[in-house]
């Protein structure tokens, strides 16, 4: 009756997913502004620290689902889809370590771009919603693939669980890197990082229009730049065998 309850709570979830991410940013940006502290510590140098550790989480959290994406089979790992579905089951590569390694990046992610407010209350708070989130979400999407894949899936998640990477077992990926899926898949997350470290930093100024000469600024600009010629692609269908 549990695991009913928490599939079918983790199935509301799954629906709206891909809204956390925003307002993670959003709320990370209005501490940012209200508090102008770069970290929670009264040591600058601590505070430093705190914001290169912060994005080393939120850094952490997307390479782990660049690479996930990138080796996952076709019709599995989706993107922005409505409910779980997958072609095969993915056993290798990233997924031989734990069985939902794209939500262990999520959790990542967002726990970074929660410390980048410079609160450590909203990084904890945030971190552990994550957990209780995709925990719930995995419920729902294994129940999914166990009525589809029955034995194969038992088998596998005998061994590997399913949001605390183990340290052995890596099992070579099925398939090749695949460059330009792992694009398709993950250009947005990483362009909402780099939104993310942005907006932070230009709410802690005040949003003084005076920093938006700086070098990193430009470097953003480049980024979106990059980010709606992506979007360019897309449209003209240059991902779309991709999903």
């Amino acid at each position: 009756m549990y695991q009913q309850e928490m599939a079918r709570t983790g199935k509301a979830l799954f629906f709206i997913r891909g809204t956390y991410i925003y307002t993670i940013i959003a709320i990370s940006t209005l501490i940012a502004y209200v508090t102008r502290d770069i970290g929670p510590f009264a040591i600058m140098h601590a505070d430093f620290a705190w914001f290169w550790v912060s994005l080393a989480v939120a850094s952490a959290g997307a390479i782990i689902r660049v690479f996930t994406s990138g080796w996952a089979a076709l019709g599995t790992s989706g993107r922005a889809k409505v409910a779980a579905e997958a072609s095969e089951l993915n056993t290798s590569g990233p997924y031989s370590l734990v069985r939902n390694p794209l939500y262990v990046g999520r959790i990542l992610n967002f726990t970074g771009l929660a410390m980048l407010s410079g609160s450590w209350i909203f990084g904890a708070l945030v971190f552990l919603i994550a957990i209780l989130v995709y925990e719930r979400i995995s419920v729902y999407e294994e129940e999914y693939l166990k009525g589809k894949f029955g034995e194969t899936h038992s088998e596998w998640a005998k061994d590997v669980p399913a949001l605390l990477p183990r340290l052995t077992g890596w099992t070579k990926p099925k398939y090749p890197f695949w460059w330009k899926r792992m694009i398709w898949r993950e250009q947005n997350k990483l362009f909402l990082l780099a939104t993310g470290v942005f907006l932070t930093c230009f709410a802690r100024s005040g949003f003084d229009m005076v920093v938006l000469s700086g070098p990193w600024v430009q470097a953003y600009a480049a980024l979106i730049c990059v980010r709606f010629a992506l979007g360019g692609l897309k449209m003209i269908g240059f991902f779309k065998e991709l999903s």
